[in-house]
């Protein structure tokens, strides 16, 4: 059992490199759709970008797609949620099912709005103080990213530490 994390247009790596290592921790797969506001060839991510995060990006199975047309046209399912802050519907209302694809938009952008109408029964957001335009990308992929994993019992997650054994408590 997995979830998948789609992220369109994604723009800074730092974000991207959290939303991977969440990726590898929850074993969700990580969908890229281009273009990428950074390079994540395996050079680059070697080079320099181990500090945001993209060390973990070989424990985390990686779909890319050219844009968002090509994401749409490969990808056919009734378990997508669209991540908005336009939507009138609050992530925690909708049952993930195994699979799902849970969508992010660019972090200066969000979601492009004809792809939010076309499908506003699959847009959900996150409740926010008003006044405040929206959460840093990777708190929000976590956020929904364990409520998702949550309603699927933490499925192959470990749920307790190996850390201290009985005798040390």
């Amino acid at each position: 059992m997995s979830i998948n994390v789609v992220l369109v247009e994604p723009e800074i790596p730092e974000n991207a490199g959290n939303i991977a290592r969440t990726c590898a921790a929850i074993g969700a797969t990580l969908h890229l759709v281009k273009p990428y506001g950074f390079d994540i060839s395996e050079k680059a991510v070697k080079k320099n970008m181990k500090r945001a995060g993209l060390d973990y990006w070989d424990k985390v199975k990686i779909i890319e797609y050219e844009n968002l047309e090509d994401f749409k046209s490969k990808v056919k399912s009734n378990n997508i949620y669209l991540l908005s802050t336009k939507s009138q519907r609050v992530y925690t209302d909708v049952k993930y099912e195994d699979n799902c694809y849970i969508v992010f938009g660019a972090e200066t952008r969000g979601l492009p709005e004809n792809y939010i109408l076309e499908n506003m029964e699959h847009a959900v957001r996150i409740p926010m103080r008003e006044g405040i335009r929206s959460l840093n990308l990777s708190n929000s992929v976590a956020i929904v990213a364990y409520e998702a994993e949550r309603q699927l019992s933490f499925v192959n997650l470990q749920e307790t530490s190996n850390y201290f054994n009985e005798k040390d408590i």
